[in-house]
């Protein structure tokens, strides 16, 4: 009986408290997220913001949960109800899957895939369906204009990131992003090499997950809201958190790649006094501010220039920086050994 709790049951249930610890975080964080993406925008306009329910306003969006739980699910006649519904449970529970390979702390990860990466693409490139399903099923035109444009925002700006992450992983030899923080761990952050793709990186994430001022599939100027226009209630509840569960999935896979995880500034005291977590929380959450002062001041792009940026700058310089990271990894004999790689993971740098 000790060895089957041992071998089988201690483990599944510390992995099933790992399960719910990270999604209760996850849902908490984001809460917290939109009251302070409302807080910036309204600084930026010298408004005061969500400042009524509870102390400056902190349970605002708890607030606003609860009307959204309560208020009437309205079905427009003529819609694909199957199809209308999936799709925003869909784009939720992608959303939240996400986060099973990121670490956010050392040790601290549901999945340490070999694959994280590739795991973080296939779940991203499924994300679009749920818009597109939103947009179709709705049988209206401002819904179905914006998931068509939400596909083709998604597809292009996935290319460029794909090809941002490619020099990455050129420089640490490993798909694992736990692997991807230790390589840091030895040398500078990659912010530093590889800076030009931090940049494109960080405009991509924008374009990815339908930030101002990439915001086309819902531009209220155009569709009234977009691919979500039909929706009330819960359903639209969902597409929201899931919204922000995406930014915030990618303002944490930024912090891994480029900015060291969940590792300190400088490994000295008192900066390594203060646990990992904290640390991965600070940085995710310098980036979540950086998404909403673009929202607050960049005005939104023509759909125009938006593909035009994706296709004709980002893509070009991606893949010339492809080509740079590896002549100059080559031409200095700086090529990761992925087996040192490997077997530094192991004891734990």
């Amino acid at each position: 009986m000790l060895e089957l709790w041992n071998d089988l049951l201690w483990p599944l249930l510390w992995q099933v408290i790992l399960i719910l610890a990270l999604t209760v975080g996850v849902l908490l964080y984001v809460a917290y997220a939109v009251y302070a993406d409302r807080k910036i925008w309204a600084a930026v306009q010298l408004r005061r913001g969500p400042n009524v329910v509870g102390p400056f306003g902190l349970f605002q969006l708890f607030a606003d949960f609860g009307k959204n739980l309560i208020k009437e699910v309205i079905v427009p006649a003529g819609v694909n109800k199957g199809i209308f519904f999936i799709a925003p449970m869909l784009t939720f529970v992608l959303a939240v899957v996400g986060w099973a390979v990121i670490p956010v702390a050392d040790g601290m990860v549901v999945a340490d895939l070999n694959v994280g990466i590739l795991y973080i693409f296939a779940i991203s490139s499924m994300g679009v369906y749920g818009i597109i399903m939103a947009g179709w099923a709705s049988n209206s035109k401002y819904p179905f204009l914006g998931g068509m444009r939400a596909a083709a925002q998604m597809v292009s700006y996935e290319v460029s990131i794909g090809l941002v992450i490619v020099t990455v992983l050129m420089c640490v030899g490993s798909l694992n992003l736990t692997e991807i923080v230790y390589a840091q761990a030895e040398g500078v952050w990659f912010f530093i090499p590889l800076f030009p793709m931090f940049v494109v990186y960080f405009i991509s994430l924008l374009a990815e997950t339908n930030r101002p001022p990439f915001d086309l599939p819902e531009s209220e100027s155009e569709l009234v809201a977009g691919y979500q226009v039909e929706y009330s209630s819960t359903p639209y509840l969902l597409f929201m958190i899931g919204e922000y569960i995406n930014i915030v999935l990618l303002c944490s896979l930024c912090t891994v790649l480029f900015f060291g995880g969940w590792l300190p500034p400088l490994d000295i005291a008192p900066l390594n006094w203060i646990p990992g977590l904290v640390w991965f929380v600070l940085k995710t959450s310098f980036f979540f501010f950086l998404v909403s002062m673009v929202k607050a001041m960049v005005p939104r792009y023509r759909y125009d220039q938006l593909m035009r940026l994706g296709w004709k700058v980002f893509l070009p310089l991606s893949l010339l920086w492809v080509a740079i990271t590896g002549g100059v990894l080559i031409a200095f004999d700086l090529l990761p050994d992925p087996v040192a790689v490997s077997a530094a993971t192991g004891a734990g740098l």
